[in-house]
Parts: structure tokens; sequence; C-alpha cells
């Protein structure tokens, strides 16, 4: 017995008729749904930012797939303790209480940058003092996170070499799937 033809747009596209031919000879034409079928569903997205004008273009990025999927969304800014050998005689130029005042003021912008977003309401933020790279890829395994969104400055030759790359980092040690913003790339956002 000859199957049916089937003349079918790709999955995933908004086709709204399929066209089958039976082995009658007739053509039936039978109504597709009219959303698309997606395989792709994160639920939670990370963005780690330091409030650079690149960063807030991931948080865009991340903000247009967490109103697409209704995903939670969480900001995240890492502070790099400033830490010298002893033998310097290093003192440290602020206590611990002035660390918390430093991570209370992040929080707040923070707060702000997600006050903004479409997905507010699913938005949460986190401060964390450590080493950028580390403590991103530290807190995709804790939080459970489905999708990191980042950026990175586009350094390359010797600026690259001395300070290295805290998104290449990341791309390499985290856990989950990474998109990578790029400041000066074609953008896919309305």
């Amino acid at each position: 017995m000859k199957k049916p033809d089937t003349q079918a747009c790709p999955p995933d596209t908004a086709a709204t008729h399929l066209l089958v031919s039976p082995p009658t000879g007739q053509r039936a034409v039978h109504s597709l749904p009219l959303e698309p079928v997606s395989r792709v569903h994160p639920r939670h997205i990370l963005v780690p930012t330091d409030f650079s004008a690149a960063s807030k273009k991931a948080i865009e990025y991340a903000d247009a797939f967490a109103s697409t999927f209704q995903s939670r969304v969480t900001l995240l800014h890492v502070l790099e303790p400033m830490a010298l050998p002893p033998e310097y005689g290093y003192i440290p130029a602020y206590s611990p209480e002035d660390e918390a005042l430093h991570v209370e003021a992040v929080r707040k912008q923070l707060l702000e940058r997600a006050s903004s977003m479409d997905s507010a309401r699913q938005t949460e933020v986190l401060v964390r003092v450590g080493r950028p790279w580390h403590e991103v890829v530290s807190a995709v395994s804790e939080l459970g996170v489905d999708l990191l969104v980042l950026t990175t400055h586009g350094r390359t030759g010797l600026p690259h070499m001395l300070m290295g790359s805290v998104a290449e980092k990341i791309v390499r040690h985290a856990s989950c799937p990474v998109l990578v913003v790029r400041p000066e790339e074609r953008d896919f956002l309305k």
C-alpha cells in the first residue's frame, strides 16, 4: 500500500494548514495549531551584569526570553574583593561593615534594573563576592539555571591576554547552555 503524500512546513513554523493526499487521490486539508510548538523552554535564566551598556543588552535578551517562556530571571552582580598578600603590608581599605553597605548599594541597583524589565514580577537579584567567573558558574549549579545570558566586552590582543576573558571562562565551565551577547552584533530582538 502506498503511503499518503504529505506536504507540510517544517516543525516549529507558523503554518496553519497541512495538505494530505490519501491513497484515493482526494486531497484533504487539516488545520494545524496557530502557535508554533517549541522544544525550548528555559524555566530559569541567569544574567550576570557589571552594569555596562553591553550587559544591559544581555538583560534585554534575557527579558525577551523570560517574557516569551514565562521564565524566572536572576540578575547577578559579583563584587571582587581586593586582596593583596600580607607581605605587602596591606591594610583593607574598608571594613566588613563597609562591604555590607557596598553589597546593599549594588543590590538596590540590581532591583532598579529588574523593575524596568517586562518580566519584573519573576525577577530576582543576587550579589556575591568573589571571582566573577567562579561565582557565576557556582550560581548556575546552585540555582538550577537552564539558560545563562551574558555579554562579552570583546577585548582582544594584549588587554585580553593580561586580563583574561571572564566570559570565556564562564562558557567553558558552565553546566547549562550559554547565550553570549556581543555589543556590536546584529540583534534579533524587536
